[in-house]
């Protein structure tokens, strides 16, 4: 492995590039939730969405004015100005600005085809466009970043026009040139080329990779570019995005730390927690893991039997290419009792550095989680749960209520009027049998009001807490109607959130236990507060 001494940026679209997958809504909840993990991570630029979009990109971009972070910056979307208008009186660009970003990247044409047939204007139009939208933003905003989208597909049509698009964009004071590989079709030696081509050009601004995975080359073509000296990669955790997805951060982060050498600003620290990072995303995106993701999948260094598992034992190297905890994961045997041990481990002593706990305790808790995954369990979204289970192995934890029963009716009276749910539950305190019903929008909004309703009474702190999210996921489509559902649950005190699960093949039942994890966790929170001690919160895992 040789050194490079350049300083690679990253540059993640997980909540505007990501969230054009099939299939994924992300909240504006979710997306701050989201940004805020990236930023604890340590991406460069964190790309939050496109202003004036959607409602939910406003929202997000209103609930991220109060951000402080340290190092992250954040980005807003768009595009050039449109066609006929000038730069200053570009609705969407002054969107861009007033939105309360840190820095601002608009995508402009640099394929001759489109521009004359898809955004049916002549080439100097187009030309003009890129150079006064980026004049006018810099005006605006410290730092605009150029993507020009379909670069490589221009430069193969079209070098000199492709070329002059990059310069307009230069002339007018980008900051950075960011090369788009659009379509996904383009291989590593083209994208490689090419790169040095723009490198060679501008040897004083940051040629950045835009790269798809349409033809299964996304991470191998951001590696080519660098190679090729480009400084800024952008992607997606997980590799999301429209089509096939965009570059894999997930991939390309390890590759250039640990194979290439590269200071991509990323601590050896952070990069330990490169698995929770997927595996938390992928919660948000209400997504299954691949188990076979390279780096971060459950199976990425599984072993099973044979010559494999001989050679692990002896020297770990022999069949893994790095050090599986490097990047968050562990070597898994799957013939072995003691496989997962080392994870929980590392996740007590991140929740509680100075916890002092006893190997029998620690063995219970495995045992626990084993049993509970098994059943469709999963703590890496609820980071509640995951706690309260280590409190219960470690002897710490006092149950405050027990549930006697539970009922929930669903009514739907007419076709134009809303259904209308009712929820009764029983529960005990103390010895005390307390009753109490509510009404609410859907059984869960009922079971929710009437279970913290019977309890106020004896923990008035519960007036508080509100649930804010909530996740439903079939575990197995083969199971049809008759298939366990995991629910995750994000709840609020109006100070803190918490993300709690619940499974069970009962919808219902799946979200109850959810919201018990979500009401003792609070509870439990109270408490420790009030003795003075650490709390673990959000954004701990």
């Amino acid at each position: 492995m040789t050194t490079d001494v350049r300083r690679i940026q990253l540059y993640d679209t997980t909540l505007r590039d990501g969230a054009q997958s099939a299939g994924i809504h992300f909240s504006a909840e979710d997306k701050k939730r989201i940004a805020r993990r990236l930023a604890s991570f340590g991406m460069d630029w964190i790309e939050g969405g496109w202003p004036g979009a959607s409602p939910t990109d406003d929202c997000f971009f209103e609930l991220m004015r109060d951000r402080a972070w340290s190092h992250s910056r954040l980005v807003a979307f768009g595009s050039t100005a449109r066609p006929g208008h000038p730069a200053s009186e570009d609705p969407g660009l002054a969107r861009l600005v007033a939105c309360g970003a840190d820095a601002v990247c608009i995508f402009g044409k640099s394929w001759d085809l489109h521009v004359t047939t898809g955004l049916g204007i002549d080439l100097q139009t187009n030309l003009d466009l890129v150079r006064e939208s980026v004049a006018w933003l810099k005006l605006h905003v410290d730092t605009v970043l150029f993507d020009a989208e379909h670069f490589f597909d221009g430069y193969a049509a079209n070098r000199d026009y492709a070329m002059q698009v990059l310069a307009a964009a230069a002339d007018a004071g980008a900051d950075s040139l960011v090369l788009c590989d659009t379509n996904g079709g383009s291989l590593p030696e083209q994208i490689g080329a090419c790169v040095r081509q723009v490198v060679a050009r501008y040897p004083d601004l940051t040629i950045g990779i835009h790269a798809h995975n349409d033809s299964e080359m996304a991470v191998a073509n951001a590696v080519s570019a660098v190679s090729a000296g480009a400084s800024h990669v952008q992607g997606t955790i997980n590799g999301l995005g429209e089509r096939c997805g965009n570059t894999n951060l997930i991939s390309v982060i390890p590759v250039l730390k640990l194979k290439m050498g590269v200071n991509c600003g990323v601590s050896t620290e952070s990069l330990r927690k490169l698995r929770r990072l997927s595996t938390f995303v992928n919660e948000m995106a209400n997504q299954l893991p691949w188990q076979h993701q390279p780096f971060v999948g459950q199976n990425a260094f599984a072993h099973k039997g044979g010559i494999h598992v001989s050679a692990v034992r002896k020297a770990s190297h022999l069949y893994e290419h790095i050090d599986p905890a490097s990047v968050g994961n562990a070597q898994r045997v799957l013939v072995s009792n003691q496989a997962g041990r080392s994870n929980i481990l590392a996740k007590l002593q991140q929740l509680e550095p100075d916890a002092i706990v006893d190997d029998a305790a620690v063995v219970r808790a495995v045992q626990r989680i084993k049993e509970m995954e098994a059943t469709g369990y999963a703590f890496e979204g609820a980071d509640a749960s995951f706690q309260l289970l280590l409190r219960r192995a470690t002897g710490q934890f006092r149950r405050h209520f027990e549930l006697v029963s539970f009922r929930v009716y669903d009514e739907k009276r007419g076709h134009d009027e809303a259904p209308e749910s009712e929820a009764t539950v029983q529960v005990r305190v103390n010895g005390r049998l307390l009753h109490t019903a509510a009404l609410g929008s859907g059984p869960v909004n009922a079971m929710d009001k009437a279970l913290r309703a019977a309890l106020t009474g004896a923990y008035p702190g519960l007036e508080d807490m509100r649930l804010t999210d909530f996740k439903v996921r079939v575990l197995s489509t083969k199971d049809a109607t008759e298939a366990a559902v995991r629910v995750l649950i994000e709840s609020s005190d109006g100070v803190r959130k918490w993300n709690t699960v619940g499974v069970s093949t009962d919808v219902l039942e799946a979200t109850y236990r959810a919201l018990n994890d979500a009401i003792e966790y609070k509870l439990v929170m109270d408490q420790v507060a009030s003795e003075g001690e650490q709390v673990i919160t959000d954004g701990s895992l």
